[in-house]
């Protein structure tokens, strides 16, 4: 399978090089100490690092998304932080297997399998590209990106609340952040094999080490074959995720990371409801053409970095990250509503080749100060990027004399395919300028103030191929940002933050135009525990959110999205994670979610915000021992619980004629983890999902695009290191 190389990648990256060698190489003494101490970090077992962790924590106490070195616990923002030990748990391939055990996510429209998404605190993401996600604190979703895999991932965090003081193009209810393995000094390989239901199948290596007394590498890969219970739906996945450590000197560091995935599987649009029933049409029934084949996601990401400390007190850090996507296709999607015979459902046939190019470069400089009694932890920094974004897609509607329709109870494969005819072709152009400030302080032993301002500058241009009209904009914004915490003794803190976001929106609507930026504002209380041995701990948060300008789907024109106006979101979430004791690890969630629209010209006001569930939960626990001979094994498991969901958006007139709106029904699913240590370097694992093989659907664009959840699953693993 090939994985091409991007010309200019390569330039970008040496002129970032060329960059990056000229800081100052001079350290001090504590800087050498600083850097001593982190090769002994480095230096841990090689079991606890590579592989599947045999015991590990559930429970961080910092994350690098938030850009501070304020412990979570004193840092005025509700964070949880997802450890690798949380995601072998839960035998998670993909970072969709994991995102319903954090409180306040909800999931939405995955397009027909094509990317991961969900909303967080009831406010989703851009529809044209799916969640608020960063990738080692670069933005990663901007473009065309396929479901994330695990392979590479060491931790997930969760920044709950407005980050756009930080990252700019971020949504109010938080930001996940996504933080890859990194390469270590002491030699460590893992190589795991898995097998389960439904023809999966997946293969995956982890290898890291010294490879000089000053570089280091670690090498990630996986291939993936993955059957479905949908009919004439699989899917094939390839990772390679290559990452090297250059000590430039012992004050300077150099990093890259990298990431090339190919991920081919049929564009799946789901199920459809008869009326507002769901279960009359089986949940494994495809409703496309087996025909048309895969769609294609290649996605391909570069990232380097380079940290440099002038002494013990003041450091800088350079980033360039460079991502680029494609998806290409032929699909068979329904239409909004069945013919009135009840039965028969008509259907577009689409062709799409999309395309990206991100390439994004950051520049920050960090200080520590003392001013009296207050210590001040500064950050100034600066990003520009730039996006390509191009569309274009074919389209076959159905007619009278071509209806191309399938009976949903019947369904008969292989009838003549409309040949589709141009219908967008729009090429996009962004370009943005920012500068951010941030100022960590400590005042005194209890207190603690963060404050922060971002001012963005974009540039946004869109071109109607199609047509040759050509709009643009240069939206400007200003996204402040304040929080307190209370250290109220040593394991209680009380906290308060508020701030505003900004997002240009991608794509364009029915009519080719641009869509206005979406702005935002958010606000949040909550009170966060430790134990005193800071092994397990707890956040509970209160919020209030407003957002104007979203993206929802068009009921119009479909597969075209608009503006829904004004939002508001507002309600509480709670975490808890990490050790109950030396045998049990924990982790659960509750959260209660009211959202719904403020004001819109054509949606109904009043009306729940689609795929958000008023309450969700879960919880996930997992007991250890040792049996008599030696070896170790864990059992456990969990379930997720999601109320009933708005399942389509629904208009005020349909609203005012009297028509019921569209609902998913809630559920209840449960799983079963296990693992039993052969030797200290062999490991067989157990995962099994939906236990009692529970019917559910998981989201829904619309009620002909409805995401049936996964039956019972059962993949066998076997793990070994050396």
């Amino acid at each position: 399978m090939p994985f091409p190389m991007s010309r200019r990648l390569a330039l970008s990256g040496i002129a970032a090089l060329g960059t990056c060698l000229c800081l100052p190489a001079a350290a001090q003494d504590g800087v050498q100490q600083q850097a001593s101490q982190a090769e002994a970090d480095a230096s841990l077992p090689a079991v606890e690092v590579v592989g599947r962790r045999q015991s590990g924590s559930y429970h961080a106490d910092e994350a690098s998304g938030t850009k501070t070195d304020l412990p979570l616990r004193e840092l005025p923002q509700a964070v949880r932080i997802m450890s690798r030990q949380t995601l072998d748990d839960l035998g998670a391939t993909r970072i969709d297997d994991a995102l319903d055990y954090v409180g306040g996510i909800s999931r939405q429209n995955n397009f027909g399998g094509l990317w991961d998404n969900v909303a967080i605190r009831g406010i989703a993401g851009d529809i044209n590209s799916g969640m608020p996600l960063l990738l080692n604190g670069f933005s990663g979703n901007r473009g065309f990106n396929a479901p994330r895999d695990t392979a590479n991932v060491e931790r997930i965090e969760f920044l709950k609340g407005p980050a756009a003081s930080l990252y700019g193009t971020s949504e109010p209810g938080g930001t996940i952040n996504v933080v890859t393995k990194k390469p270590l000094w002491k030699a460590a390989h893992s190589v795991e094999l898995y097998a389960g239901t439904d023809d999966f199948y997946r293969t995956s290596i982890d290898t890291t080490g010294p490879l000089g007394e000053r570089v280091a590498y670690r090498l990630n890969a996986a291939v993936e074959n993955r059957g479905s219970f949908r009919e004439h739906v699989d899917a094939q996945r390839a990772i390679i995720a290559p990452a090297l450590t250059w000590k430039l000197s012992p004050a300077t560091r150099l990093d890259y990371s990298g990431e090339v995935l190919r991920h081919e599987t049929p564009l799946d649009r789901g199920i459809v409801a008869v009326g507002n029933r769901l279960g009359d049409v089986p949940r494994s029934r495809f409703l496309g053409e087996p025909a048309d084949g895969d769609v294609r996601v290649d996605n391909q990401t570069h990232q380097l970095a380079l940290e440099h400390m002038f002494n013990a007190r003041w450091s800088s850090r350079i980033g360039l990250s460079y991502k680029e996507g494609s998806l290409k296709g032929y699909s068979t999607e329904a239409q909004p509503a069945l013919a009135s015979d009840g039965r028969s459902l008509p259907r577009q046939r689409r062709y799409r080749d999309y395309a990206s190019d991100d390439v994004t470069l950051q520049a920050e400089l960090i200080g520590r100060l003392q001013a009296g009694a207050v210590a001040h932890e500064l950050l100034a920094g600066m990003e520009t990027y730039r996006l390509d974004f191009d569309q274009r897609m074919l389209r076959a509607n159905p007619t009278d004399t071509s209806p191309y329709a399938i009976d949903v109870f019947n369904p008969v494969y292989g009838q003549p395919r409309p040949v589709p005819l141009p219908n967008t072709d729009t090429s996009e152009d962004q370009k943005n300028l920012a500068f951010y400030l941030q100022d960590a302080m400590s005042l005194g032993e209890q207190w603690r103030l963060l404050a922060g301002v971002r001012f963005d500058r974009y540039d946004q241009s869109l071109l109607n191929n199609r047509s040759g009209a050509r709009s643009q904009q240069s939206p400007t914004a200003t996204s402040p940002r304040l929080g307190i915490s209370y250290l109220a003794n040593a394991q209680w803190t009380l906290f308060a933050n508020a701030g505003k976001s900004f997002r240009p929106n991608n794509g364009s609507s029915a009519s080719a135009a641009p869509f206005d930026p979406e702005s935002g504002r958010a606000a949040e209380v909550g009170a966060k525990w430790e134990n005193a041995a800071g092994t397990l701990g707890a956040t509970l948060a209160l919020y209030d959110i407003r957002k104007k300008n979203v993206l929802t789907a068009d009921p119009v024109n479909t597969g075209f999205s608009m503006a829904a106006g004004e939002v508001r979101s507002r309600g509480m979430d709670f975490d808890l994670s990490g050790q109950l004791s030396r045998h049990w690890r924990v982790n659960a969630s509750l959260a209660y979610i009211d959202a719904e629209v403020e004001r819109d010209n054509l949606l109904e006001t009043g009306g729940r915000l689609l795929n958000i569930p008023r309450l969700n939960g879960s919880l996930l626990a997992m007991y250890e021992d040792a049996l008599a001979n030696g070896t170790r094994y864990g059992i456990g498991g969990g379930f997720t619980h999601s109320a009933s969901r708005l399942g389509e958006a629904r208009t005020q007139a349909q609203a005012n004629a009297g028509r019921p709106a569209f609902e998913l029904p809630s559920y209840t699913v449960a799983r079963l983890a296990a693992y039993w240590r052969l030797s200290p370097t062999l490991r067989l694992s157990l995962d099994v999902e939906n236990l009692f093989d529970k019917t559910y659907y998981a989201s829904s664009f619309q009620r002909t695009w409805v995401s049936p959840g996964n039956p019972r699953t059962v993949v066998l693993g076997l793990q070994a290191k050396f």
